[in-house]
This record gives structure tokens, C-alpha cells and sequence, in this order.
């Protein structure tokens, strides 16, 4: 009984380092290249502008607590712990996350998808 308790608790152990040592969505890029970019920060929050040229993704990353704004929609595919799904964006919608242990995203259509991203610190 020991031994399954510690060998859950290693197991328990490694996944939390696994995710804190996932990059936020700045970091994250595309193939050694950035989709995100800056565009404001304070104390509590950072806003980036994210830009998705068709079959150009985002690593797999994680999310604090955020609010999104598609400013140009289109379509990805995304996969998180809940399976790999695409999704079609409507230009102008927008979303409200409590946050992301990690997903990563790829467009799979035939637009830009550009959105903001208001996430928490």
C-alpha cells in the first residue's frame, strides 16, 4: 500500500512540474517563430495580439485566466485534455477562459485568424 501511495505521488509530482514548465502564449511560438506579440502590460495583465496565417499553429502552452477577441475568425483545430476538435471562429466573437493547463492550436482553413488576448497575471 506504501509503495502505490508513493508511486502516486511521484506520478502527481511530475505532472505539476510538467505544467508550470510549459510556456505562457507569448513564449510559445511556431516552429522557432513568434505568433504573439505584446502590444500592452502592466502589474496585472498583458494584452497580445496572436496572428495565424493558414496552417500555422501554437505550441502546446498554457493560459492563465484571459478574455479573447477575434478580430479576423477562421478555422482551427485544438487540442487540450479533452481531445482534438476543430472550431470555427466567427470574426468578432469572443470568449472568456478561467485559464488552460495547455492546449495547442493550428489553423486549419483558408484564412488569417487574428485575435487579442487579455490575460491575467
Amino acid at each position: 500500500m506504501i509503495k502505490i501511495l508513493v508511486l502516486l505521488l511521484c506520478v502527481f509530482r511530475l505532472d505539476s512540474l510538467f505544467a508550470e514548465s510549459l510556456k505562457g502564449p507569448l513564449e510559445a511560438g511556431w516552429k522557432g517563430k513568434d505568433v504573439c506579440e505584446m502590444l500592452s502590460e502592466d502589474k496585472q495583465q498583458q494584452i497580445l495580439r496572436c496572428t495565424f496565417p493558414p496552417g500555422v499553429g501554437h505550441e502546446k502552452h498554457k493560459h492563465n485566466s484571459n478574455f479573447g477577441y477575434a478580430i479576423s475568425g477562421g478555422r482551427m483545430q485544438i487540442e487540450d485534455n479533452k481531445g482534438t476538435r476543430i472550431v470555427n471562429l466567427e470574426t468578432n466573437s469572443y470568449f472568456n477562459s478561467s485559464g488552460t493547463d495547455w492546449h495547442k492550436v493550428l489553423n486549419v482553413g483558408d484564412t488569417t485568424v487574428v485575435y487579442l488576448i487579455l490575460e491575467s497575471k
